[in-house]
């Protein structure tokens, strides 16, 4: 399975734990020839535990958060106060334990239209990351329907080739979404799987054991063009590469 590394955990307490540790030490290693370091953050109710456990005593010490830059890999249409809102589920993860709002925390700003949202976002990417669009480690989940990011199946955004932000209405969902296309994604030095959950066993098989049909399982266009994809997963899910 060239390209894709699979940290198979046995449960939901080592996946977090694993993946924590793992973000842990990427980002000393980042820190040890960068000033910064760029982070994209997944939503979903898995990196809930994830950002809670990295702002734990146990992670956070040893965590240099004043040289971290952190985006979202994708964004609801909402307000940032909005239960669905990622950016209101990682202040409350993430930096629940904060006692100042997060500087290098990026929200999208969802009081423009989605258009106008995204250009916007990739502006300020643009202005942390530089013209290349290199992320340092960017953190994904994956949907029963083997969506990743805001990336849908038989949705236009996955052709897309040249931004890297794009807006997008998802006609199941009745919303629009805001999210980090595939050339910015696979432009990432390190990228980072979080699946949990029996649910998950179908769209995993479909990405890394199925045929190739990126159309409909839109995680198998992520294919980074420097190093390989960590696959953190737990045994439930781990049963789709069986």
């Amino acid at each position: 399975m060239p390209g894709n590394e699979l940290h198979i955990l046995p449960d939901n307490a080592s996946l977090l734990q694993g993946t924590a540790e793992f973000l842990r030490d990427s980002i000393a290693d980042v820190l040890s020839s960068k000033e910064h370091c760029t982070i994209a953050l997944s939503g979903g109710s898995t990196p809930r535990g994830l950002y809670e456990l990295l702002a734990s005593r146990s992670f956070s010490a040893d965590i240099q958060w004043d040289k971290l830059h952190f985006f979202l890999g994708d964004e609801r249409y909402v307000p940032h106060d909005h239960p669905d809102s990622n950016f209101r589920m990682v202040k409350e993860s993430l930096f629940r334990n904060r006692k100042t709002e997060p500087a290098y925390l990026y929200p999208v700003d969802t009081n423009l239209t989605p258009r106008e949202a995204a250009a916007a976002y990739e502006q300020a990417l643009r202005n942390v990351v530089g013209k290349d669009g290199v992320l340092d480690i960017i953190l994904l989940g994956l949907g029963n329907d083997a969506h990743t990011a805001s990336l849908f199946p038989n949705t236009d955004v996955l052709d897309e080739k040249t931004a890297w932000v794009k807006e997008l209405y998802v006609e199941k969902l009745n919303a629009w979404r805001i999210t980090f296309t595939v050339p910015l994604i696979n432009a990432a030095r390190t990228i980072v799987f979080l699946v949990s959950g029996a649910s998950k066993a179908e769209a995993i098989h479909h990405v890394l054991r199925g045929p190739r049909n990126p159309r409909l399982f839109p995680a198998q266009l992520v294919k980074p063009s420097q190093g390989v994809v960590h696959w953190f997963v737990d045994d439930e899910a781990a049963r789709g590469l069986s």
